[in-house]
């Protein structure tokens, strides 16, 4: 466990999710990802 890339993962979820909140439907719609399933589409891109 390294707390150091933890966190690093943490905030790249936080940055990762209210950008994808702030778009409108449409913007989500065009890269499949719809307003339900943001928080998994930002655990999958803060874990790489």
């Amino acid at each position: 466990m390294n707390i150091v890339k933890d966190y690093q993962n943490w905030r790249k979820y936080r940055r990762t999710v209210n950008q994808l909140r702030s778009l409108p439907d449409s913007l989500l719609s065009d890269i499949g990802v719809n307003r339900h399933s943001i928080n998994d589409f930002a655990r999958q891109v803060s874990d790489n």
